[in-house]
């Protein structure tokens, strides 16, 4: 496993990161979770993330619960507010009010002291930035959040924060979470030059699109056992499966077995292409899955690889 600074920072992360959306506390069993995230552990993973969210703090819970067996300095774990977590009006968003307290609750759940990043989980439109900024700060100040970050900000909400948080001595974000992957790279446009400008770091989600881009879709087929067959977690995955996409799929997998690895590893190491990148984070619900995907950290793309992929990709 490979590691890399987050943005910045002095904090190193490993390229690979192991998620717990849609799968611990809800899919996966939870001797099955633990079981996988040791995996990761072993395999040098050392980045971890959560939400409180995540089926209500159970994913917090199982995965926090997993890595009590290791010391606490070796591992990076994380957890995000702005989600409802209750029917009440102060029960969503990035209030200081919602922020404090939800900070608090995850930190009971997790039964840790302080968690290494905090992000707010979606932009606020009804919260000042300074509000949200500022209790961040409080936090970090008490030392129960290290770093700060937000997940799918504009680049326009990232330039504004750190305009605010400059002005007003603020601690600054430090990492952003987006969506980005082969089949959809709107971030390249605004949001990594921005975030590069401000030494930002990026830890990407749904590098592998969902599943989409482990190949399990060519053909048409959708396996039993898949997330595009459970109605639960799908998120949209059938609506994606359109023939432009599933024929570049096939073109992907194609390029893979000519540089003797597979899918996932050659969709993971292109994310990992990108310098401003410092994790693409991933799902599992089997240890053979993180198996697989540590590879993307070790795959190096060469320059005539990366163009045929871009044509690919066009």
């Amino acid at each position: 496993m490979k590691y890399r600074r987050l943005g910045r920072t002095g904090l190193k992360v490993s390229e690979i990161s192991l998620g717990s959306w849609l799968t611990y506390g809800k899919s996966v069993e939870d001797n099955t979770a633990t079981k996988t995230i040791h995996k990761a552990y072993d395999l040098g993973i050392n980045f971890f993330d959560s939400a409180n969210v995540y089926e209500q703090g159970e994913g917090e819970r199982v995965l926090s619960k997993a890595l009590k067996e290791f010391p606490r300095e070796s591992y990076v774990v994380t957890t995000k507010a702005f989600w409802p977590m209750g029917d009440g009006p102060n029960d969503r968003g990035l209030s200081r009010k919602h922020i404090y307290e939800q900070v608090h609750n995850s930190l009971k759940r997790m039964e840790l002291d302080y968690v290494d990043i905090f992000y707010c989980h979606r932009y606020d439109p009804e919260t000042p930035v300074e509000e949200t900024l500022r209790v961040i700060d409080d936090l970090i100040r008490q030392g129960k959040i290290l770093y700060a970050g937000v997940s799918e900000w504009t680049a326009a909400q990232i330039e504004e924060a750190v305009g605010i948080a400059d002005r007003k001595l603020l601690d600054r974000i430090v990492v952003n979470q987006p969506v980005y992957n082969m089949l959809n790279r709107y971030i390249e446009k605004e949001v990594l030059p921005v975030s590069s400008k401000y030494g930002i770091g990026q830890v990407v989600f749904s590098p592998l699109a969902q599943g989409i881009l482990t190949g399990k879709y060519l053909g048409g087929k959708i396996p039993e056992t898949s997330r595009a067959a459970n109605d639960e977690i799908n998120n949209g995955v059938k609506g994606l499966l359109t023939d432009d996409v599933l024929d570049k799929v096939g073109k992907l997998d194609q390029v893979a077995k000519e540089l003797d690895t597979t899918l996932p590893a050659l969709a993971l190491a292109w994310i990992l292409r990108q310098p401003h990148v410092a994790s693409a984070l991933v799902g599992a619900s089997r240890p053979e899955q993180i198996e697989a995907n540590v590879k993307g950290s070790e795959l190096e793309l060469t320059a005539d690889v990366l163009d045929k992929i871009e044509e690919i990709l066009a």
